[in-house]
């Protein structure tokens, strides 16, 4: 206990010098640093490695099942009833424009307009192509943002189409949620434990959307087009690497590359439904690769500061090489089935780009290539409020989810326990799944720390990776190795009297990465560090985790992990992929990861209590775990035969 006090005040000195430079903190670069190097990492994965048509057709399945999973689509949802609902027709500019509602899900209601020529009573009808319009941000308020891109409603309907414009979940005429991590106060980390994004209820809505377009008569269901602008432009990508009913895709500014997003920071300048959860540390190209060999028109402009010229070149390099595989007959030559076009400009539809997306549409679904295309600025836009799906407030209905539908998407995992006799095999299977869903190749990629002397005595300087430094105060007993949290905000005083009551022989205190002299920058928005980590394929908690194993190899002694809050979960789970921890404590744990600590989809796996009975027979000590959440934890230690081995005071 001699040096428990020094170490506590210089711990919490140098916490509160870093903190007084507020437009600099000590770890700053070495997070940039490090995102950078992972960027790198994973943009070099270019088509998941393959190098022929062959072995791309061969991971294809797999892939397409990969990326379903990571938009929190897979298992693929039921297709429950759309309960399809007309509720008012307009006539404009020579079409017909229904007001249109389905359900994508039970209580996840779409509004929509579609647009469709106008019909002589007495003639047949004919099966017409048809174009799932997906919005941009553009907010028009309680009209929904389909209203704002009505020009090209009228362009499709008057030039043969049927066309469904869709309202996004955030800026619909029943709002819901997209900034669920970006900027909100407080942000829904949780979001990253469930692995929800409002990317899936885009995609999803979209897939529902051609499900309503092929059950009208006036629709040919080979005949499925989607495109869409920024928030739409990726939807685009999201819709048509989901729905092979897709036939031709034209994304308008709707995709960069994790060097972009990440290195270049632009992140910074998107919500959070641009993106999915990179579970599998995909080169983010390969998202788009999937709607190859289908047509695909990449439309961006030149002076796009959200999608640079830089990004757009090396995706279509990627994909070039890709359909070229496809098409022997492009022989190096840009293939028949991949098209782009640039317009001079910022961040926005002009003349020149529409005229582009609309022959393109026609030369694939249509087969026309000859027709002379007008721009579709010249239809006056109509009144928003004539577009309306509902009308008043009081015709909403009374039981849309949209705006709590981030509560819902994706269930949580219902875990069963064990048999009696069976907790082995089931302990393996879960942990399993946690590295497939949460920890991918945690086991293989930790190496063990490098330990230094740092600038303070009795303070070491370790790199758990490289370029990532944490750091080791030798404050006593060097078998108990106590972490702390990123959230810890105990004054010197408390802490002291704390560490007094609960250490009398003292400990090794440890901090992961970001946490106290290690900091780095945090403002919401843009949430930059915490939203980059998802598209490398981790959360920066998981990454704790590594650091606490990667610490523990380097050190002598046996340890006993301690932590208080979350970061007694993050010990806990350390002490699942590091079988050298003999005992943890655990002290006032959050009861879920709802709460934190965050790790990418492990809601979908388990919560809190089940993880911590994972340890059995690992002794644990839950302090402050008399909660019955808490119970479950008991249960499995029982069904492990070590019900002995667990103290909860």
């Amino acid at each position: 206990m001699r040096y428990l006090c020094v170490s506590i005040l210089c711990l919490f000195s140098l916490t509160l010098s870093a903190q007084d430079n507020k437009d600099k903190k000590p770890g700053d670069e070495m997070i940039e640093k490090y995102l950078a190097a992972e960027t790198d990492k994973l943009s070099a994965k270019v088509l998941d490695g393959a190098k022929t048509i062959d072995e791309w057709k061969a991971n294809r399945p797999r892939l397409y099942q990969e990326f379903m999973d990571m938009l929190g689509l897979w298992p693929i949802p039921e297709k429950t009833p759309l309960k399809a609902t007309k509720t008012g027709e307009i006539e404009a500019h020579g079409v017909v424009v229904e007001s249109v509602h389905f359900q994508s899900k039970p209580g996840l209601y779409v509004t929509a307009n579609v647009y469709r020529p106008k019909f002589d009573a007495s003639a047949k009808r004919k099966q017409l192509p048809a174009i799932v319009y997906v919005c941009g941000h553009s907010s028009k308020g309680r009209d929904g943002n389909k209203t704002a891109f009505q020009d090209h409603g009228f362009w499709f309907a008057n030039n043969g189409y049927v066309c469904i414009i869709l309202d996004t979940l955030q800026l619909g005429e029943i709002p819901g949620l997209h900034h669920g991590t970006y900027g909100r106060v407080p942000p829904r980390w949780w979001w990253h434990s469930i692995g929800y994004s409002p990317a899936a209820v885009e995609c999803w809505n979209g897939v529902r959307a051609i499900d309503y377009l092929v059950s009208r008569p006036d629709v040919d269901p080979a005949k499925i087009g989607v495109t869409g602008i920024s928030g739409g432009g990726a939807a685009t990508f999201w819709i048509a690497a989901a729905d092979e009913r897709v036939k031709v895709a034209v994304p308008v500014s709707g995709m960069a590359d994790l060097e972009t997003y990440v290195k270049n920071k632009v992140i910074n300048g998107h919500c959070d439904c641009m993106f999915l959860y990179n579970t599998y540390q995909w080169d983010w190209t390969t998202i788009a690769a999937l709607v190859a060999p289908r047509p695909m028109l990449f439309a961006n402009s030149d002076k796009d500061p959200i999608f640079p010229m830089d990004a757009n070149r090396r995706v279509m390099a990627k994909l070039h090489k890709l359909y070229g595989m496809y098409d022997e007959k492009a022989q190096g030559r840009p293939s028949l089935g991949l098209a782009e076009y640039v317009s001079p400009g910022g961040h926005d539809y002009r003349p020149d780009l529409r005229v582009a997306i609309f022959k393109f549409i026609n030369k694939h679904l249509k087969g026309d290539a000859t027709t002379k295309v007008e721009d579709s600025a010249r239809y006056t836009p109509l009144e928003g409020r004539k577009l309306r799906v509902f009308p008043t407030d009081d015709d909403l209905p009374k039981d849309a989810l949209n705006g709590r539908i981030d509560e819902t998407f994706i269930p949580a995992a219902k875990v069963v326990l064990p048999e009696k006799g069976k907790y082995a095999e089931w302990k393996a299977g879960m942990i399993a799944r946690l590295k497939q869903q949460s920890f991918r190749g945690i086991s293989n990629t930790v190496s063990v720390a490098k330990l230094r002397k740092g600038e303070q005595i009795f303070f070491k300087d370790v790199e758990t990776e490289l370029g990532i430094s944490t750091w080791l105060f030798d404050a006593g007993d060097d078998t108990i190795l106590f972490v702390l949290a990123e959230n810890e905000k105990k004054a010197d005083k408390d802490w002291n009297a704390w560490f007094q009551k609960n250490f009398p022989d003292g400990a090794f205190l440890y901090g992961p990465r970001g946490v106290v002299t290690n900091a780095w920058t945090s403002k919401s928005p843009p949430n930059y560090v915490d939203r980059s980590h998802l598209l490398l394929g981790m959360t920066i908690d998981q990454a704790r985790v590594h650091d606490v194993c990667s610490t523990v190899r380097a050190l002598p002694k046996k340890q006993k992990l301690m932590g208080q809050g979350q970061a007694g979960i993050l010990a806990a789970y350390a002490a699942l992929f590091e079988p050298s921890i003999k005992e943890v404590v655990v002290i006032d744990p959050p009861k879920s990861h709802k709460d934190g600590p965050h790790f990418l989809n492990v809601l979908r796996v388990l919560d809190i209590p089940e993880a911590l009975g994972l340890l059995a027979p690992t002794p644990l000590t839950i302090i402050g775990g008399r909660d019955p959440a808490f119970d479950r934890t008991a249960e499995i230690y029982r069904l492990a035969g070590a019900a002995d081995k667990l103290t909860r005071k």
